[in-house]
C-alpha cells in the first residue's frame, strides 16, 4: 500500500477506516497526534478543522505518496474548503464515508460533489462497517 496521509473532520471515521485497510487489530479511538496504522497516517481532525494546523497536513503530506481526504455523508455541515487539494502536492483522493447511514441518495451525492470541490479524484464510497467499497479502495491505494 502506497504511504497515505488521510484527513477529515473528526468523527467522520478516519481511524476506523484506517484500522479496516490495513487489517490492523484495535478499537476506533480519539486520534490525539498523528498516528501511523500500518502504511497510513491518521490525523486528528482538528487539522482540518482549524485553519492554523494546516500547516501540519502539508508537512505531514510531504511523507506520504497520496492524500485521503473523507467526508461523512451524515454530516450536513460542510468543512473541507474548496481546491484545497491544492496545498499539498501531491495526489489527492476523495472518500465518501459511513455510506451504510446515508439517508438518501441525495446525501452521498452532496457528499462528492463537496469532496470534488475540494479537488479530490477519484473519488470513493465506503463503509468501514459493512465493508462496502473497501476492496476498491484498498486496491486503488495499493497501485
Amino acid at each position: 500500500m502506497r504511504r497515505t496521509l488521510m484527513i477529515g473532520k473528526s468523527g467522520c471515521g478516519k481511524t476506523t477506516l484506517a484500522l479496516r485497510l490495513c487489517n490492523a487489530p484495535g478499537a476506533p479511538h480519539k486520534t490525539q497526534t498523528v498516528e501511523l496504522i500500518g502504511d497510513i497516517m491518521d490525523t486528528p481532525g482538528e487539522y482540518l478543522e482549524r485553519k492554523p494546523f494546516f500547516k501540519a497536513l502539508t508537512v505531514t503530506a510531504m511523507d506520504c505518496d497520496v492524500v485521503l481526504i473523507l467526508l461523512d455523508c451524515t454530516d450536513a455541515q460542510i468543512s473541507i474548503p474548496p481546491l484545497i487539494a491544492g496545498i499539498f502536492g501531491r495526489p489527492v483522493v476523495g472518500c465518501v464515508t459511513k455510506t451504510d447511514l446515508a439517508d438518501s441518495e441525495r446525501n452521498l451525492a452532496d457528499a462528492a460533489d463537496n469532496l470534488r470541490m475540494a479537488g479530490c479524484h477519484p473519488i470513493f464510497r465506503v463503509s468501514a462497517v459493512t465493508g462496502e467499497g473497501i476492496e476498491e479502495l484498498r486496491t486503488f491505494l495499493a497501485q
